[in-house]
Formats: structure tokens, C-alpha cells, sequence
């Protein structure tokens, strides 16, 4: 009895080893994972390369990353908008005379529409007008006289424009350091012409001086201060103090 039980634990031992051994094998190909690599090599044809990571000189972020890889951008351009010349304001009631620059108008006319100077005898010289006194006359007076001779003969009912385009120069004399001849400048004060003229000598007199004011024919002359206005063609003069 012994040795048949020693002989089937021999037997269902061996069973067991032979099970065992089976469980281990398989008749199948065996799935593997084949690293990224060799997988892109045979899509691809090329070996897989990892990105590489952006580097920013600044150190700000994804939008700054972006700007960098995408180079620098347009410069934008700066246009400056054109600079038109401010007209020269005048007082209606200012009496012309001698120097002044005007700019006559005279509509649907190209050849009488023009700029005229007075000249020294106080007149402007037009095409088929010819000379038109204009000393002592507003700019409104001077249309009228201009409008008034086109009506005689030439034009039938013409509209005429007067402008001042620059005034007549004014003077100053006297103690400054540039003393002379220099053009007009609108709301303009005896202050303002000493300005102009370099300024007060050393031994200029500060709080006064003399303006002569010529008007129609007549001039006019006053001890004003500094704050006193300037007309075309006045004469400052600046006089010299006492020590």
C-alpha cells in the first residue's frame, strides 16, 4: 500500500509540473510596445525629434513667446497733420495806407482776383481799372470804390472782397539794441516792439517812451507806457534816462 500511494503522488506531482509548464508558454506572436522612435521612422520615414522649448529674452509669457517666434513686426509710422497758415486778423475799421499788402477778391474773375500793395502815394493799380486811391479807406470802403469803377462800363454786377494780407512796417528808434524797420505783428504793444528790437539798451529809459501815430495824413505823438498798443506804421522811440 505504501508504495502505490508513494507512486500517484509521483504521478499528480509530475501532473501538476507538466500543467504548470503549459500555463507559461503560448503558441501566438506576443504584443510589445515599440518605443516612439522606431514608430516614426517607419511612418515617417524620420526619426520623432521632441520641440524645442522657445526661449524669451524678456521672460514674459505665452504672448511674448509667440512675438518672438513670429519676428519683429511693422514699425508703425507717425503722419503729422498738415499745418495751415492762420489768417491775418484785422479790425474792419482799420484806415489803410501806404505798405500794406491787400488781397482783393472779385468773384467769377480770375484775372482782377489778385494780390495789390499800396504804394507810396496810398493807391493800388488794377487791370482795366487802373490806379484806385486807397490812404484812409477801410477795407470795406476800398470794395466798394472797386466795385463801384467795374460797374462803369465793365462788369455788370460784380462782387468784390478786401483783405489784408500784411500790414505796413512799424519803427523803432531810439535805445534798443536793434533799432530799425519790423513788419507788423497784429494786438502788438510798445512792449512787444521793444521785444523785437533786442530789448532795452543799459542806458534806455524803462517805463516811457514816445510813440508817433500817422493818420490820414496827419501824426500824432504821445508819451504812453510800455502796456500802450502798436499800430501799422507807428515810430517808437525809446529815450534815454538821467542818472
Amino acid at each position: 500500500m505504501r508504495v502505490l500511494r508513494a507512486f500517484r503522488w509521483s504521478i499528480l506531482a509530475a501532473s501538476a509540473a507538466l500543467t504548470l509548464g503549459g500555463c507559461m508558454q503560448t503558441a501566438g506572436p506576443v504584443a510589445y510596445v515599440q518605443p516612439r522612435a522606431d514608430l516614426d521612422t517607419m511612418a515617417y520615414g524620420q526619426p520623432y525629434s521632441a520641440p524645442q522649448p522657445v526661449v524669451v529674452a524678456n521672460g514674459g509669457g505665452a504672448i511674448d513667446a509667440l512675438t518672438n517666434s513670429l519676428g519683429p513686426g511693422p514699425v508703425p509710422v507717425a503722419y503729422a497733420a498738415p499745418v495751415v497758415a492762420a489768417p491775418v486778423r484785422y479790425d474792419s475799421s482799420y484806415h489803410l495806407d501806404a505798405g500794406d499788402k491787400l488781397r482783393v477778391v472779385v468773384y467769377g474773375q480770375e484775372g482782377l482776383t489778385n494780390s495789390y500793395a499800396i504804394d507810396a502815394g496810398g493807391s493800388i493799380t488794377m487791370p482795366l481799372i487802373g490806379s484806385v486811391p486807397a490812404r484812409g479807406r477801410t477795407t470795406a470802403g476800398l470794395a466798394g470804390e472797386i466795385a463801384a469803377r467795374l460797374r462803369n462800363g465793365y462788369i455788370r454786377e460784380p462782387s468784390v472782397a478786401v483783405e489784408i494780407e500784411s500790414y505796413r512796417p512799424f519803427f523803432i528808434l531810439g535805445e534798443v539794441a536793434a533799432p530799425g524797420q519790423y513788419p507788423y505783428v497784429p494786438n502788438m504793444t510798445v512792449e512787444s516792439a521793444v521785444a523785437i528790437a533786442g530789448g532795452f539798451s543799459p542806458r534806455a529809459k524803462r517805463d516811457v517812451v514816445t510813440v508817433t501815430h500817422t493818420e490820414a495824413g496827419s501824426a500824432m505823438r504821445a508819451v504812453v507806457p510800455l502796456g500802450t498798443p502798436v499800430s501799422p506804421g507807428d515810430t517808437v522811440f525809446v529815450g534815454e534816462r538821467w542818472f
